[in-house]
């Protein structure tokens, strides 16, 4: 067992972050950066349709969610999400090049512009999850 697994308890405990976004690119690229840099897992779906199917196999510890998504925008998925029973104090991160400051300010969200700067973001997701 390396030293960071025994700071961290044992596998059970990884925590995944779902990232929904449906530019492929933009999603895999984050993917692979919190895998890369972060301790935790990831999982990447491209709509709020898939997300709320993913919810009910695995129970993230943060959402990322794109701000423009097809069907479904990112706070509309945040409302859905943040309804489900167990689900209500999942923290979220919305990401859009366009944010709808006041439905953020209001749901209390940590929002950030695209283009992301990639330390800003990790640094995030380590203070929502560390």
């Amino acid at each position: 067992m390396s030293h960071k697994e025994d700071l961290r308890g044992d596998d059970v405990s990884v925590k995944t972050v779902l990232v929904v976004e449906d530019d492929t690119g933009i999603g895999n690229f984050l993917v692979q950066a919190i895998l890369q840099e972060t301790p935790y897992q990831a999982m990447l779906v491209a709509d709020g349709f898939q997300a709320i199917k993913a919810v009910t196999n695995i129970r993230p510890s943060l959402f990322i969610l794109d701000y423009q998504l097809p069907r479904m925008n990112g706070i509309e998925l945040y409302d859905q999400l943040h309804a489900t029973k167990g689900l209500e104090h999942i923290p979220a991160m919305v990401i859009s090049a366009r944010l709808p400051r006041q439905e953020i300010e209001k749901r209390k969200i940590i929002a950030m512009s695209k283009p992301l700067e990639l330390d800003d973001f990790l640094n995030t997701i380590e203070k929502l999850l560390g």
